[in-house]
């Protein structure tokens, strides 16, 4: 009996131990969110795409493509500024309904690790940009994003780690089809996300 009592302290406070270092509060609903808007960019970014393709002139097809790079661009960061709003805001009133402070030591850890991956993974794309290996990008950047996700799981809910893996995949899978790589950003950055923000959302939101 009382064997069973110590381990179930010595359990306890490897649980408190974990907690303490690991910020627990990311929203699962701002994963959902943020699914939705990638999937609402994709479908933007097809549109524009298809009327390319389908414009008969290649001289007006030309002309289009650089008219809608602007376009796609303003589309990606539309996305990524609202995963990011979305994502502190709800992330805050997480952190404020469990007590738990949102800028701490933990958090802060959390954000250079996911960072550091990410960064380096932008400024590769934007030499492969300017090296014009444009069809590599989108491969590059699930990939580096599923890095950031690995590298930042240590510090917070462990499905994140599975969020990257399966992202990092995707992200390979995608190097071997070229040419569809806003449909597996759709499949990366948006229903991965609404399935991650969902199982996180029942598993630890509601509680």
């Amino acid at each position: 009996m009382d064997s069973k009592k110590y381990l179930d302290d010595i359990s306890e406070i490897k649980n408190m131990m974990s907690k303490s270092s690991r910020f627990m509060s990311l929203s699962g609903l701002s994963g959902i969110l943020a699914g939705v808007y990638a999937l609402i960019g994709a479908y933007l970014a097809h549109n524009i795409i298809h009327n390319i393709k389908a414009e008969p002139s290649k001289l007006k097809r030309f002309l289009m493509t650089f008219g809608a790079l602007d376009s796609l661009l303003i589309i990606a960061l539309s996305v990524m500024v609202l995963a990011l709003v979305t994502g502190t805001v709800l992330t805050y009133f997480k952190a404020k309904k469990s007590g738990e402070k949102m800028w701490d030591v933990s958090s802060k850890r959390l954000l250079l690790n996911f960072a550091l991956p990410l960064v380096v993974g932008g400024l590769f794309c934007l030499v492969l940009i300017q090296y014009e290996y444009i069809k590599i990008v989108a491969p590059a950047t699930l990939i580096f994003y599923g890095l950031a996700c690995v590298n930042a799981s240590k510090y917070t809910l462990g499905g994140v780690r599975y969020l990257g893996i399966t992202i990092i995949a995707i992200g390979l899978i995608s190097t071997q089809f070229i040419g569809y790589g806003l449909y597996f950003w759709a499949l990366g950055f948006g229903v991965c996300h609404i399935i991650y923000g969902s199982l996180m959302y029942f598993k630890h939101d509601r509680s």
